[in-house]
């Protein structure tokens, strides 16, 4: 996938606008999208699982 792929997606982009402000966590971050995407929290795993796999974002445990 393309850089220009990943981040031509509202919802991944987003999630990118919430990393920006610093450190995370997974539930947090599916509760912001959740509420103004309306879509599930599977969604927005393979939304994160994206990110994670080109690198755009990170995991710490």
């Amino acid at each position: 996938m393309h850089a220009f792929d990943i981040l031509g997606d509202p919802v991944r982009r987003r999630i990118l606008e919430l990393l920006a402000d610093g450190q995370q966590t997974s539930g947090a971050i599916t509760d912001v999208i959740r509420a103004e995407f309306a879509i599930s929290q599977p969604a927005v795993c393979q939304h994160l699982r994206v990110l994670r796999d080109s690198r755009f974002a990170s995991v710490r445990a």
